[in-house]
């Protein structure tokens, strides 16, 4: 009998156990929805304003800089948000008008009405901010996915975009085994998709932002990850990704109307990007007819956020030659 209640005890131990370690892991690895309201008070600031658009979306937009000078339109990239483009911001405030905002389905703007997230919807949202201004054309800068938007944008709408800045910029087909890893790799499959809707743990982002960048050690902060790893857990965010990417293969591809890109554009490339190797950007260089290609020695796929000095020089010498000889 002793032995049978010692077993019993023995049990109940190891269940118990069991639930604690399933209930460190939820706390883990389960991250809950947090309220547009809550990530407002932390991550807008006084230069922060919010509109409705037309097509019923609010959006988060930021207007700096010199507002005598050329506007520049910031597009960040996937699972991004206006403070990617901060530093830059910083670099050139006194040299042009520089307006930010996220995207449909980031940051503090968040999923949207229509729950469209293709490029083609991105870029009509793009031009509804634009709306917002009395501007005859304006320069796109973008990122990444932003990049994309960019370039169709550009493409849709070419006589109201004067000049272009593309950081490693989406746009061309990439080969099967150039598929970015980290987090990213879990968007490749309707599994791996679905677990993204819960499975959202910081360290997973922390090492993500690591893996993209040239130097890690000196550019990832707690600071950054814990912005990423909020943003993303809006209500409503990690849903329209999961959209956003179970639905990237409907997109028209831009590679082969590349061509067609009217606009005078400066590609800048990590030469250590991870996520968009830089090959893409010599490819696409060679199909933007008159394109401007600067690689970045020590720079990932961030290099806007890695070298703003650097990045804030080159662009300053393309818009003055691209917007002052026009």
């Amino acid at each position: 009998m002793r032995k049978l209640l010692q077993s019993f005890g023995y049990a109940v131990l190891v269940t118990i156990g069991l639930i604690v370690v399933l209930l460190l892991f939820s706390s883990l690895m389960i991250a809950t929805d947090l309220t547009k309201q809550e990530l407002i008070d932390e991550y807008a600031n006084e230069k922060s304003f919010f509109y409705f658009l037309p097509s019923g979306a609010e959006v988060h937009i930021r207007d700096e800089g010199n507002k005598d000078k050329p506007p520049l339109i910031l597009l960040h990239g996937a699972n991004g948000s206006l403070h990617n483009w901060e530093k830059l911001v910083s670099e050139l405030e006194n040299d042009y008008r520089l307006i930010s905002f996220d995207l449909p389905g980031h940051g503090l703007t968040g999923a949207t009405p229509q729950e469209d997230y293709s490029n083609i919807a991105m870029a009509n949202f793009t031009r509804e901010v634009i709306g917002l201004y009395d501007f005859d054309a304006v320069t796109l800068v973008g990122h990444s996915a932003g990049g994309g938007v960019a370039l169709r944008y550009a493409l849709m709408y070419p006589r109201e975009v004067d000049a272009m800045v593309l950081v490693s910029s989406s746009g061309m087909q990439r080969d099967e085994g150039d598929s970015p890893g980290g987090a990213y790799a879990l968007t490749r499959s309707s599994i791996g998709l679905s677990l993204l809707r819960y499975f959202t743990p910081k360290f997973m982002l922390a090492s993500t932002l690591k893996w993209q960048v040239g130097d890690p050690d000196n550019f990832v902060t707690d600071e950054m990850v814990t912005r990423y790893w909020k943003l993303l857990r809006m209500a409503g965010s990690r849903d329209a990704a999961i959209k956003r990417y179970s639905e990237r293969h409907l997109e028209p591809p831009l590679e082969p109307i590349l061509r067609a890109v009217n606009p005078t554009t400066l590609l800048l490339w990590g030469s250590q990007d991870t996520v968009i190797d830089p090959k893409y950007g010599i490819e696409m260089n060679t199909q933007i007819i008159g394109s401007l290609l600067k690689l970045y020695p020590q720079a990932g796929h961030l290099a806007h956020e890695e070298m703003p000095e650097r990045a804030a020089i080159d662009i300053r010498q393309f818009l003055t030659r691209a917007l002052y000889t026009q």
